[in-house]
C-alpha cells in the first residue's frame, strides 16, 4: 500500500537542508489538515504558516533551539481556540447552514444543546478539548507530509506561553499547543536519517475484542 510505504519513509526530521517545499504541496498538506475531523465540526483551531526567517530566529530559543525551526521551510502552528463561545460556535453552525443551503431541525437543537452547555465550562477544559481536535488535523497533516514526499517534525518541545506572545494569538483568542516543520531533510547532518524505524509489536500495540 502507497500510504504505509510513505509512512514508513518518513520520520521526525532532526536537520533540514533549507530548501523551499512547493506551495502545490503546501496547500495539500494544509487541505488534508483541514479535512480532518473534529467535535460537532467546530474545527476550534487555526494553523499559522510561518515562513518569515525573523519569526522563526524569535521562535527557535524558546523552541530548544531546535535547528529544524529556522531550517525548515514552512513553520506551521496548530493554535486551538482559547475557549468555546456562543459566537463561535454559532459561527460554523450558521457556514454548515450556508453550505448546505437549508436548515435542519435536527441540527438546530443540537446547536441549541451545544450553546447550553460549552461556553459555560471552565475555560482551561474547553481549550484542553479543543487542543484535542488541533491533533487530529495535525496527526492528518504528518500524513499528508509524507504522502507528498515532504518531511516533516513534530514539535511539543516549546514554550507555547512564549509562541503565544510572539504571534500575538491571545488577541486571537488563541493558543498554540503543537507546531509542526515542513521541509527537506539534510542527510549529511540528522543522525536519525539512516536509524530503523522501531514500533512495538503488533500484538502489544492492538487488541482485538471479538
Amino acid at each position: 500500500m502507497e500510504l504505509l510505504e510513505k509512512l514508513n519513509w518518513r520520520y521526525a526530521t532532526k536537520a533540514m537542508n533549507g530548501q523551499k517545499v512547493e506551495q502545490e504541496k503546501v496547500d495539500n498538506i494544509l487541505e488534508a489538515a483541514s479535512l480532518a475531523p473534529t467535535s460537532s465540526g467546530l474545527q476550534p483551531f487555526e494553523i499559522l504558516v510561518v515562513t518569515n526567517q525573523e519569526i522563526k530566529e524569535k521562535i527557535k530559543p524558546v523552541a530548544w533551539n531546535q535547528s529544524v525551526i529556522t531550517d525548515c521551510s514552512h513553520l506551521l502552528v496548530f493554535a486551538a481556540w482559547d475557549t468555546y463561545t456562543e459566537d463561535r460556535i454559532n459561527k460554523m453552525f450558521d457556514l454548515v447552514n450556508n453550505v448546505r443551503g437549508f436548515k435542519n431541525e435536527g441540527w438546530e437543537n443540537y446547536r441549541q444543546m451545544l450553546l447550553s452547555s460549552y461556553p459555560q465550562r471552565d475555560a482551561e477544559e474547553n481549550f484542553n478539548h479543543a487542543a484535542k481536535q488541533a491533533y487530529i488535523a495535525f496527526s492528518q497533516a504528518i500524513t499528508a507530509a509524507a504522502f507528498e514526499g515532504v518531511d516533516s517534525t513534530p514539535i511539543e518541545g516549546f514554550d507555547p506561553a512564549a509562541v503565544d506572545e510572539i504571534l500575538n494569538l491571545k488577541e486571537k483568542g488563541l493558543r498554540s499547543c503543537v507546531i509542526l516543520t515542513l521541509g527537506y531533510r539534510d542527510t549529511e547532518n540528522d543522525w536519525l536519517v539512516n536509524l530503523k524505524k522501531v514500533r512495538k509489536p503488533k500484538e502489544d500495540l492492538v487488541t482485538v475484542i471479538d
